[in-house]
């Protein structure tokens, strides 16, 4: 049975649990995690898939992993959607009710709706992590990972100011060897030309499957984006007939906001490693209509 086979089947198959055992074994014995006394089954099964149950690439992924959270603590150290939520409720950023005909998540970020002037770049990022570490959870989105549409309308020197090259090669990593996600496909939209540097900033981090899953739509993207994603799971801005994005943004939010413990959770442990979902419930159950508390993050 192959990677893609082992992929397929539940948390608890008894078929899955030497390759639970040997990363877990290999885990405890890496110098880097000697302080780290135990890692949960369904957390190491997000990196066996991520890595089609290849162990020493799962470890390898794991620990980078670890290290991304340790060496990054302005993004990891405060998943916090309240401390966001103004940004959150400009819709700029949605995960589409419905995933695509290959199962993977379709993720909507919306640069015109950041002001760099209230938010920075690593609050922005940070939306993309909370996003991450939610849908890292569900068991389907391990098998079939996720696709991304970067809409650049209303990008410009502001917003480039932001981005440095440490800040681009954290954001690359993410992207690609320091998370435990396929990344199926990146989708740029209005994309300006003065976008371009700051492309080629994150150009180089990234391996060449990466680079051949990037396709530049410019103000094409109504039509051509119908060669990529079902028609009918796309918002009507992006030339489909699914809900509209800032319907999409709100609920989007509101699922954010209710996972603000589990985030936060997250965030506090030495290595991310806290409760988990076994299925899509995340996003198609009502949560509880409560307030979030506000958290105080460093930016």
């Amino acid at each position: 049975m192959d990677g893609r086979q082992l992929s397929e089947l539940p948390d608890d198959s008894e078929q899955l649990r030497p390759y639970v055992v040997s990363l877990r074994r290999a885990a405890l014995q890496a110098e880097e995690l000697q302080a780290v006394r135990s890692f949960s089954d369904g957390f190491l099964i997000r990196f066996l898939r991520a890595r089609d149950f290849d162990t020493a690439q799962s470890l390898k992924l794991l620990l980078n992993y670890l290290q991304w959270r340790r060496a990054s603590p302005e993004i990891s150290s405060c998943l916090s959607p309240s401390s966001v939520l103004g940004l959150l409720n400009t819709s700029y950023h949605a995960v589409l009710p419905q995933r695509d005909h290959t199962g993977s998540r379709v993720l909507i970020y919306r640069i015109s709706q950041w002001n760099p002037k209230e938010w920075s770049a690593f609050q922005v990022f940070r939306v993309s992590l909370m996003t991450s570490e939610i849908i890292s959870m569900e068991t389907e989105t391990q098998r079939r990972g996720l696709k991304a549409i970067f809409d650049l309308k209303g990008w410009n020197l502001s917003h480039a100011w932001h981005i440095n090259p440490s800040l681009a090669k954290k954001i690359s990593s993410v992207l690609t060897d320091s998370f435990p996600l396929k990344v199926r496909g990146i989708h740029l939209v209005n994309e300006p030309m003065f976008f371009r540097p700051v492309f080629a900033m994150i150009r180089p981090f990234l391996p060449d499957k990466i680079k051949q899953r990037i396709h530049m739509h410019s103000t094409e993207f109504h039509n051509t984006l119908r060669d990529f994603f079902p028609q009918q799971i796309l918002p009507p801005e992006y030339g489909g007939g699914g809900p509209g994005i800032e319907v999409a943004c709100q609920d989007w939010t509101h699922q954010l906001v209710q996972s603000e413990n589990l985030l936060q959770q997250i965030a506090e442990h030495p290595t991310g490693d806290v409760s988990t979902v076994s299925d899509d419930s995340l996003i198609s159950e009502e949560a509880e209509n409560k307030e979030p508390s506000a958290v105080g993050c460093l930016d």
